[in-house]
């Protein structure tokens, strides 16, 4: 069990609203930089656009939704990888350690080639959904290292092996592995074995908004010399070819060698302008690199027969086959074109290190001044990087009474916040074209409007978007996105909440007020937890008396549309009790819940229910911050005040007990069947534990400050005794006032409900909370309905069925976006009970805390899945292995910078705490850096 740290003494929610401390130190200047260029970059005047460019390049583009024309909606099939080598993309790029402008048009990625591939590694391979034994998996090593919020300064590495990639043995051995068993990796073929691959880092920094140096860093790991072919490319994205008329399709740019100089492209794009690419000779023979010329047009006739007409003779793929193959004469050979590859041949011999130099910059003037050098570019850059994280760290990873941030620690939130910030994204997506198809292109089937997100077609998209992994889920997720922009806030204040603001806009958005879930399914039900990371995000930006009312009052506005979409779709009863919808729990439950129910009947959800008394509660919070300077609101605080009692009251007494049952001591989903009867589901799951999330306070002085939210709740609770059981008062100490605590279970039920929260044979694990409790799995629930065996089981690892997709398990896994919300109302419920409540942790240990400190025990439980684990005997900083990556060392540490390496997994084994899923998930699991305190 993880050491306790001291208690806090306010809760995260509470503390979000104090103004942040300020650091022991004055910051340096170098640490002001930053801070500066961020201010500067909302204005987007030419000289402070300082985000114009960023590594806002897709990781994958093949096999998404958006460019797919199938008749049936089999995305990984229309546009696979292999596809990719040679296939313009419609709506975006992709490419390996890429850069970007803002609206993705000039593009800069690394294609590299062992002399053993089959093909360039132009882009990260992974198994689609159909060919992973646990769905769709990138297959790759890589790692982001570093970036500021501005992305004058980023890093990210990539392993790449000497021995020909196992694009084929990937694919075969897991086809032949089932759901029992773990998903064959990367590491696993033995490419690492001996340290045998290159080291391959790219690093940028700005010299200014639109000067971008570049350096590439190449190490060989192996014990021997290996050659290496390092093609850093250039290319325009393909927006002539599809005849679409509004913004962004522009007139073709080009690319151009620049007679004058060797090592010199010239850019030109109607609206980006004219830009210079600069590549410095190789250090080792001081002759520039060869310039390989083509066009990014689609071979068509070699992937659709020779029937197909090619729009271009200089295809997409001539690089490869120039490199590869030997075929030059697919190149440009007029030295111009809208894609271009500086070749450069390495031959390193064991340990060597070489480093390549680039820049992309404006085309300069004649008369311009000269730019600074690329090596004092990356020298400031780096220091301010350093000094801007160490001011970030100090601020939000201090010990307490100040010292140092533990060197774990730091590396630790150094890569959550440089994954969080690599996986921004170009996302351009326009339903109604796509649906439609594109003038110049072959029409797409029939019927196609009855595809996936056929009614969505009033979205808009081309923007940058947080992605959860720009792999996995190279697309927008609505609820995943409302995780991410809490850790966001603390780096980049505006942009978090220019996020959330987006996904409100009418061009996102449905006509009805539901939010866009994500790609695959726009219309899928995700929990309704966007107010609340409004309202958070809100208070961590600002001090009281300084915050962005404005921010405020505009998401507020917006969310009462999405409400009144959920009370009208998600209550068929009208008795607040709510359903329909995986709420986000994909398989946890006994049914797929966004389907009819096999048993006939109506389903009652403890989640979807709680998840809605969460949305009043922060609603309510919302319309009383914003009644402080503006009485309007008081009467919309009324309406979610007594609509969180309503919930609450139901979910606690409908029916005699409503969805909580006293014999268990659990909340519960219920089964109603067509005559009326209630059935109890007794699965212990998240489900029964999402109650406790909804909690918010009223202060009497509060009500006293608002005369109309007053008369109208004190009437309330005078008139209706019948609901009011549902809110508990407690006097301040000391004073005649007090506050009142709006929640759903009263003290008792929370006691009863903690008690399996914290016990170790049910849900507390090492490393977090359970999905579901351990309990089932020697005791699996079962339901005989309808003729039909349904059985869950409690399984700490990946899903050992296909239930409901099957690509992600809720049946036992550790899931931080959960243990996150439940840590916080922890946190609540101990600034309102104060130290007399408190709960055994673990059940049964004897050892009592508050619940302020079995939130940080928790807290405790979750970081420690990434930080090294104490070894026995040993003194000073642990050096055992991090949980998430597995007990021993991942088969690619070759040196002491790589223990360092951190992944951020989807989600976590429920025993051992390995990391499982999505490999790159540093949206929601970036939570963590709010927990390292």
């Amino acid at each position: 069990m993880p050491t306790r740290p001291p208690r806090r003494t306010q809760p995260r929610s509470a503390r979000a609203s104090a103004p942040t401390p300020a650091s022991p130190h004055s910051p340096a200047p170098s640490a002001l930089a930053e801070a500066r260029r961020l201010a500067a970059s909302a204005t987007r005047e030419p000289d402070g656009n300082w985000q114009r460019w960023g590594p806002y390049l897709a990781e994958r583009q093949w096999g998404t939704v958006r460019e797919d024309y199938s008749p049936d909606g089999e995305a990984w099939g229309y546009f696979t990888y292999e596809h990719s080598l040679a296939r313009s993309y419609r709506w975006g790029e992709d490419g390996l350690l890429g850069w970007t402008d803002r609206q993705c048009r000039l593009c800069f990625a690394l294609a590299l080639w062992n002399e053993r591939d089959p093909h360039l590694k132009e882009r990260l391979f992974g198994l689609t959904n159909g060919e992973g034994n646990h769905g769709e998996d990138v297959k790759e090593t890589y790692f982001y290292l570093e970036s500021t919020p501005t992305h004058s300064y980023a890093r990210a590495l990539y392993k790449y092996p000497q021995a020909a990639f196992p694009y084929a043995r990937l694919r075969e051995e897991n086809r032949l592995r089932d759901r029992t068993r773990p998903e064959f990796e990367l590491e696993d073929t033995g490419v690492f074995a001996d340290a045998r691959y290159f080291d391959v880092e790219a690093a940028y920094a700005s010299a200014s908004p639109d000067d971008t140096c570049i350096r590439i860093t190449v190490t060989n790991r192996g014990p021997a010399r290996a050659r290496l072919h390092v093609l850093p490319t250039l290319w325009f994205r393909n927006t002539w070819s599809w005849g679409c008329t509004h913004d962004g399709c522009e007139v073709k740019p080009r690319l151009r060698a620049d007679p004058a100089a060797p090592g010199r492209v010239l850019a030109g794009h109607a609206t980006l302008g004219r830009f210079v690419w600069e590549i410095s000779p190789d250090p080792a023979t001081g002759r520039a690199p060869e310039l390989l010329f083509t066009e990014n047009e689609t071979n068509a006739a070699k992937l659709f027969g020779p029937s197909a007409r090619n729009a271009s003779a200089h295809t997409k793929d001539a690089i490869h086959a120039a490199v590869i193959e030997g075929r030059r004469d697919r190149l440009h050979p007029g030295r111009l074109g809208t894609k271009v590859a500086a070749h450069h041949v390495l031959d390193l011999a064991p340990g060597e290190v070489r480093v390549l130099e680039l820049r992309l910059r404006p085309e300069p003037a004649a008369d311009a001044a000269p730019a600074p050098a690329l090596g004092d570019v990356f020298a400031a850059r780096a220091a301010e990087s350093a000094a801007f994280h160490h001011e970030l760290f100090a601020r939000r990873c201090a010990a307490p009474g100040g010292g140092e941030v533990p060197p774990a620690i730091a590396d630790l939130a150094r890569q959550a916040y440089a994954g969080l910030l690599w996986s921004k994204q170009f996302y351009h997506y326009v339903v109604e074209d796509w649906i439609q198809g594109d003038p110049d292109q072959p029409a797409p089937p029939a019927g196609r409007g009855a595809v996936r997100n056929g009614d969505w077609g009033h979205l808009f998209a081309r923007d940058i978007l947080s992605m959860p992994d720009k792999w996995e889920y190279p697309w927008f997720a609505a609820w995943d996105l409302a995780f991410h922009m809490l850790p966001m806030a603390r780096v980049d204040p505006a942009f978090a909440k220019a996020q959330l603001n987006l996904l409100l806009r009418e061009w996102y958005m449905h006509p009805n007020g539901q939010l866009p879930a994500y790609e695959y399914n726009f219309s899928d039900v995700n929990p309704p937890v966007h107010a609340w990371a409004c309202w958070r995000v809100y208070k961590v930006t600002g001090a009281r008396g300084a915050r962005d009312r404005e921010f405020l009052a505009r998401v507020f506005q917006k969310l009462l549309v999405n409400f009144t979409w959920w009370v009208n779709r998600k209550d068929p009863r009208g008795n607040h009790l709510f359903a329909g919808g995986f709420l986000g729990l994909d398989n946890i439950g006994v049914f797929d819940r966004s389907k009819p129910l096999p048993t006939g009947g109506h389903l009652e959800q403890a989640d979807g229910t709680a998840w809605m008394a969460f949305y009043c509660g922060t609603m309510l919070a919302m319309a009383l911050e914003l009644a402080e300077t503006d009485p309007i609101y008081e009467d919309i605080a009324s309406k979610f005040f007594e609509h969180f009692i309503m919930i609450s009251d139901a979910i606690n007494t409908v029916g005699g007990t409503g969805l909580w049952h006293e014999e268990d001591g659990f909340y519960y989903d219920q089964l109603l069947d067509d005559r009326g009867r209630a059935f109890p589901l007794r699965l212990r799951s998240m489900v029964g534990i999402i109650p406790l999330f909804a909690v918010e306070f009223i202060d009497e002085a509060r009500l006293d400050a608002l005369p109309g939210f007053a008369k109208r709740t004190r009437w309330f609770l005078k008139h209706r005794h019948d609901l009011t059981g549902q809110m508990t008062y407690l006097a301040d100490s000391g004073s005649c006032t007090g506050r009142h605590l709006l929640a759903i279970p009263s003290p008792d039920r929370l006691a009863r409900v903690l008690r399996y929260v914290f016990d170790e044979a049910e849900f507390l694990s090492p490393h977090g909370v359970r999905s579901l409790s351990k309990h089932h799995e020697r005791t699996p629930f079962v339901l005989e309905a309808g003729g039909q065996r349904h059985e869950v089981r409690y399984v700490p690892g990946d899903s050992d069925s296909g239930a409901f997709g099957g690509n992600s398990n809720w049946r036992g896994p550790v899931w931080l976006p959960l243990n996150y919300l439940l840590i916080e109302a922890l946190e609540r419920y101990h600034l309102f009970y104060g130290d007399d409540f408190k709960v055994e942790v673990p059940t049964g240990s004897g050892v009592w805390m508050t619940l302020g400190e079995a939130a940080r025990d928790l807290s405790c439980r979750l970081t420690s899945l990434f930080l090294p684990a104490p070894v026995p005997g040993e003194t000073g900083e642990s050096t055992g292995p991090r949980p998430a990556l597995g007990p021993k060392a991942p088969a690619w540490v070759a040196n002491e910078a790589d223990r360092r390496l951190v992944l951020f997994h989807e989600f976590f084994h429920g025993d051992t705490g390995l990391g499982l899923g999505a490999s790159h998930q540093t949206g929601w699991t970036a939570l963590v850096t709010e927990l390292l305190r």
